[in-house]
Order: structure tokens, then sequence, then C-alpha cells
């Protein structure tokens, strides 16, 4: 995804906690706030220290922004969405990251379709 899609500010980053919109599991914890202000699809991903040396957590950023991008999210929705990588989530193969993930953003209502819990 290209950068225009990243929250990069502390300040928006805060405001999507404050929002308190959330659904979480073992691997990841994910925050959504509408946003109007934007006219498209915003993400922001924390990765831990507890998840390992900067090689590690810095190859499972990556596999989270590939994942998202391979999920079918409306880019056109107004909406920003903070991605908190837990401890567990380092031991997960990419399929499986996707899989999480797909599963939290239909939870939150991002994504469309019938998923089987």
């Amino acid at each position: 995804m290209k950068k225009q899609y990243r929250v990069k500010k502390n300040q928006e980053i805060e405001a999507i906690l404050a929002n308190k919109k959330s659904y979480y599991n073992s691997y990841f914890s994910i925050y959504k706030m509408n946003n109007p202000k934007t006219s498209h699809f915003r993400y922001a991903i924390s990765v831990g220290k507890k998840i390992g040396n900067a090689v590690e957590r810095n190859s499972l950023k990556r596999k989270i922004r590939a994942a998202l991008q391979s999920i079918n999210i409306p880019l056109d929705n107004n909406i920003d969405i903070f991605i908190i990588a837990r401890p567990n989530a380092k031991n997960l193969e990419f399929k499986d990251i996707v899989k999480q993930i797909e599963y939290l953003l239909f939870k939150l209502h991002i994504i469309k379709g019938e998923k089987n819990d």
C-alpha cells in the first residue's frame, strides 16, 4: 500500500485509541475510528519489543502490511485503524496472519463477507 494510507502522527494514533472501538485475539489488537477528514482508508502498525529484535519486528510489520494489501479492504472508506501485534504473532506464518487480521476486520465491520468462527 502507498504511504498515503498510513497514519504517522502520534496524535492521530492516540485519537484512534481513545475512540475505544476495538477487537482483539491472542495475536493482534485492532482499533478502529471513523475519520470524515480523510477520503480513504488509513492504518498504523505497532510491534513492541517483546516480539524480538529490530529485524524480527520489521519483518512482522512487512508481513502485516502485505496482509493488508492481500485483503480486499474498500479503500474509499474513511476509516483509520491501528494494529498492535502481540507476542504470539511472531510465530505465525503469512497465511495465518492474513486469516487473523481478516477475521478481526470482519468483526469490526470494515470488510464484508461470510466468516466462520
